[in-house]
């Protein structure tokens, strides 16, 4: 489940900060920016900042209670 949220929330903030940066400012593409650099730095070091607020939270992963 947390991974499915993670996937969600950084999909999601991509796609927002492509419409703001289409409508708004261009300068919304830095989120974007940010986001990639985040993923691509996660996929290294194996640390995500979102995984640790919802370890916090207690929200299950995939490995404590199986695949959905």
């Amino acid at each position: 489940m947390r991974e499915r949220i993670i996937r969600a929330v950084a999909g999601s903030l991509v796609l927002i900060s492509t419409l703001l940066a289409l409508t708004i400012s261009t300068n919304w593409l830095w989120l974007a920016a940010f986001i990639g650099f985040n993923l691509l730095q996660s996929s290294v070091t194996n640390f995500c900042p979102l995984e640790k607020v919802l370890c916090a939270l207690k929200v299950p992963s995939y490995t404590e209670n199986g695949p959905l």
